[in-house]
């Protein structure tokens, strides 16, 4: 249930990451960046509801919390450097920090599990 939860939840955040992205002009490598960087997060999670071991399924985690680290790094880049609407970006720093928690929480009970 929680993984379904998750991966609704990183859909959304790369939804919503695509449109605002579509509303940015002139900035090419940071649009692409965020672009990468949000979509990356559900693949990997959902990579890892078929993984091949509990530790292929852990690093698919964890690689999905290191591309949310870099989305959080995108999204902070474009508040400090005014790119986009303020609003949405700050939202989506948020969406992405709810999904950080989630993903921090789920390495850490799948590592519990494999000792």
């Amino acid at each position: 249930m929680a993984g379904n939860h998750l991966s609704e939840l990183s859909m959304d955040l790369a939804v919503k990451t695509l449109k605002i992205c579509e509303n940015i002009k002139g900035h090419y490598s940071l649009v692409n960046q965020l672009e990468r960087s949000s979509t990356s997060i559900g693949a990997n999670i959902r990579e890892a509801n078929y993984a091949h071991s509990r530790s292929d399924f852990i690093a698919k985690l964890q690689i999905a919390l290191k591309e949310c680290y870099e989305t959080e790094y995108w999204l902070e880049l474009m508040l400090r450097a005014e790119i986009g609407e303020r609003e949405t970006a700050n939202q989506l720093k948020h969406d992405c920090g709810s999904v950080r928690r989630i993903l921090v929480a789920s390495v850490n009970t799948a590592k519990a599990k494999n000792l």
